[in-house]
Order: C-alpha cells, then structure tokens, then sequence
C-alpha cells in the first residue's frame, strides 16, 4: 500500500467504503465510521468527545484535515475534511452498540489473539534457537580449545616435562602410523 492511496473496503453488500492511507495508518472520515459501524452521527459525535476528554488518546496524533475533492451538484469542490486514524477507529469500535460494532468487537478480538497467540509461539521457538545455538557454540568452543596444537615448539628450555607429556599423548592417540616432521627430533623421542 501506497501513501496517500484510496483503498476500497466492503464487509458486505451494504457497506462500501474508501479508506485513505497516509503514514503507515487508515483514516476515515466521521460519515465514514458512521457507515462502517452503522450507527448515528450524533452517537459517533458523543463517543469520540469521551474519548478525547477522557484521555484515552491524544487529539493531535489521531486527528487530521485532509484536503478532499468532493462531487457537490454538478461541480467538484475542495474541502478540507477531520480524519480519525485507525486508533480512534478502533478505538469508537469499542464504544458503539450496534451489530456492527458487535461484529467489530469479535473481529478485533479474533486478530488480536492470533497475533498475542503467534508472538508467544514465534518468541517460544526463537527461545529454543538461541538455546540450541549457544550448545553447539559451547561444543565448537570446546572441540577447537582440545583440538589446537601448540603454537610454539615444545621442547625449549624449562618446559621438558611438558614436551615429554604431549609427545607422550601424541604417540599414544596415533592410530595407525605417527610421522614426524622436524630437524630436532630423532628415534630418542619414540623410546618414550
């Protein structure tokens, strides 16, 4: 969807609106959410009012005059027209008693707990990734840390008993055949 895009909503055969879109949220105008929950201007009127002067949101965030072309007679006019976002869509939706509003209610239930219920599922399963990676992280770690050779060599001065102990568990790990591979080492090493 497109800023500033006019999409077409039709819940049934009754009601037809065009939604606008305009920073990543719907408006409507009040005619409009009259018609989208089939109730009076006057009752739409009162609920709106109680949900600004009770605080439930913030006027300025959810209120905004669009400049709208309008078919009067024969002749189109600009209008500048109040738009309530979907927070305060929603938000009447929760107030109204009519079958529509009830209908609403059921809807935004459904959505809302197959959100609540796929966050929880997709939190649970991203909990066990984190687990399973940061096992095979601790094996990797602890294959690597067993599996490095040394770096230095090891038969230098004050570390003969070392050189001794590796050689030794050298030879004893070889499987089938141990080469050797230095210019220091003779036949002495394998008497160990």
């Amino acid at each position: 969807m497109e800023q500033g895009e006019i999409i077409l909503y039709q819940p049934d055969e009754a009601v037809r609106l065009e939604v606008r879109l305009e920073d990543e949220t719907v408006w409507l105008t009040q005619a409009q959410i009259v018609d989208l929950f089939q109730s009076s201007k006057a009752n739409i009127s009162e609920h709106i009012k109680n949900i600004y002067d009770q605080k439930e949101l913030e006027e300025s965030s959810t209120v905004r005059d669009f400049r709208t072309v309008r078919q009067e007679g024969k002749r189109q006019v600009m209008r500048n027209l109040t738009y309530y976002n979907l927070d305060a869509i929603i938000s009447i939706g929760f107030r109204v008693n009519s079958k529509r509003g009830i209908l609403f209610r059921q809807w935004a239930n459904k959505v809302l707990k197959d959100y609540l219920l796929k966050g929880y599922s997709i939190n649970k399963r991203l909990s066990e990734l984190e687990r399973t990676v940061a096992q095979h992280t601790e094996k990797i770690d602890f294959f690597v840390r067993t599996a490095l050779p040394p770096v230095e060599g090891i038969f230098y001065n004050g570390q003969i008993f070392d050189a001794y102990k590796f050689a030794t568990d050298l030879v004893k790990s070889a499987r089938r055949s141990i080469v050797l591979i230095d210019n220091y080492v003779d036949e002495t090493v394998l008497l160990m």
